[in-house]
């Protein structure tokens, strides 16, 4: 299948035949399962010190019974303070968890290569198609083929004001500036420093992401990834498919030599 390409001004420049991954079936449930692993790799284990909430003085009734008072352990002492209150044990001021918390806990989800190999390709493939796209959010009036394809120059862009200029030729501007429509969330999330979120924009996926990056970082929500690089994390934010992306020519050929099982089973079908 050949798709448009467009050069940096938004001028038609020619066609490109998309590689075979973009002809890869949509599969939103694998896609899904992808980012729920992926994320998984992000958390950080929490746990409790062994003895928090023990680290204090306080023995049960010895003998345990006839004492005419509950079992519980109690603070010793003198007289003053907590002497006599119950203590050390769960259910008492300042004692230990019931069911804390433990380092152990299994959090680092797994997933077959396989199928985390076939989540990207349907990921990538997802990003041709205008209806996705746009039931996401993104705004894309006025853009007429999707993928979004441009040429090599856009990744020699170092500056942000040119890369706007580049965003406003290729109507992708009008996304950008939905993000400023988002109001200031009040609450806990503001006491927390979390009063505002910046939601996601254009992807741009180029073979060299080290000046376009410098470019983008003024403009909230645009972001850039190296094809090689290139996540389900990156093309469903949230899980929910599929993000406004732009690829460059290079990045298209780099795409193209990723390598699955089930792109092996279509060119034997073809």
């Amino acid at each position: 299948m050949k798709i448009t390409t467009y050069s940096i001004s938004g001028v038609k420049d020619g066609e490109i035949e998309l590689p075979m991954i973009f002809s890869t079936p949509y599969r939103r449930e694998l896609i899904h399962k992808a980012f729920t692993n992926l994320t998984s790799h992000k958390f950080q284990r929490q746990g409790r010190k062994p003895t928090a909430g023990m680290d204090v003085v306080a023995d049960s009734n010895d003998p345990p019974t006839g004492q005419g008072v509950a079992r519980v352990a109690r603070m010793s002492g003198g007289g003053g303070g907590r002497q006599g209150q119950g203590a050390e044990v769960a259910s008492t001021r300042g004692g230990r968890q019931a069911h804390p918390p433990i380092v152990d806990k299994v959090i680092y989800k797994k997933l077959n290569k396989k199928e985390n190999k076939l989540a990207l390709c349907s990921a990538i493939a997802a990003t041709a198609s205008k209806e996705l796209v746009e039931s996401r959010g993104h705004k894309i009036e006025g853009i007429e083929s999707f993928p979004i394809i441009v040429s090599n120059d856009i990744e020699s862009i170092s500056k942000t004001s040119e890369i706007t200029k580049v965003l406003d030729s290729l109507k992708l501007s009008q996304d950008v500036k939905r993000l400023n429509a988002r109001k200031p969330r009040s609450g806990q999330s503001r006491l927390r420093g979390r009063s505002k979120k910046i939601g996601k924009s254009v992807l741009f996926v180029t073979s060299d992401s080290s000046s376009l990056s410098k470019a983008v970082g003024a403009l909230p929500g645009v972001e850039v990834r190296n094809a090689k690089e290139l996540s389900v994390l990156d093309l469903a934010p949230g899980s929910d498919p599929i993000r406004l992306t732009v690829y460059s020519k290079s990045a298209i050929e780099e795409i193209g030599k990723i390598k699955s099982t089930h792109l092996e089973v279509m060119v034997k079908i073809q």
